[in-house]
């Protein structure tokens, strides 16, 4: 049974997922991005800062997202909440380089990046909240404490 967080995870990275898809559709198709903020996602996508050793980092953004997916989906205990932790801990770190280019190298703010940041930044937050705590068992269900102790003795003679 997943959690709150987890449920909110899930979501922010299928949104994640959806924002990073969709980057890297318009990158591949050559079209603009649409954006209220004028030409600044135009700007932002087509810079030099817009791939990594040829790659879109629109697209790196994706491939990000769907492993943080694949690790949400998966049975959930510590190894694979520390797994995602560490993915977006990554993704976090990439995203604070990105916007800082944004912001010192561009000079132009893509609102679709700065979502992609936020979402990353909720996932990151949650994900390691989710590791520190680690998910209870459901109420239904026994401790493995409690589970692994042998059945107490009946005292002979009473």
């Amino acid at each position: 049974m997943a959690g709150r967080p987890h449920k909110v995870m899930l979501a922010l990275a299928v949104a994640g997922l959806g924002v990073a898809t969709y980057l890297t559709y318009i990158h591949y198709a050559g079209i603009k991005p649409l954006c209220t903020a004028g030409g600044s996602c135009l700007k932002v996508q087509t810079s030099v800062y817009s791939k990594l050793d040829g790659v879109p980092v629109a697209l790196i953004g994706a491939v990000g997202y769907t492993l943080i997916l694949f690790t949400l989906l998966a049975p959930q205990r510590e190894g694979t909440r520390l797994i995602t932790m560490l993915l977006t801990s990554g993704g976090f770190a990439f995203s604070l380089y990105l916007t800082y280019r944004e912001v010192f190298s561009i000079h132009a703010i893509c609102e679709w990046c700065v979502s992609s940041a936020g979402i990353m930044t909720l996932l990151e937050a949650l994900a390691i909240y989710r590791f520190l705590r680690g998910d209870p068992l459901p109420a239904s269900a026994p401790s493995a404490e409690v589970a692994q102790q042998p059945a107490p003795l009946a005292k002979a003679g009473r």
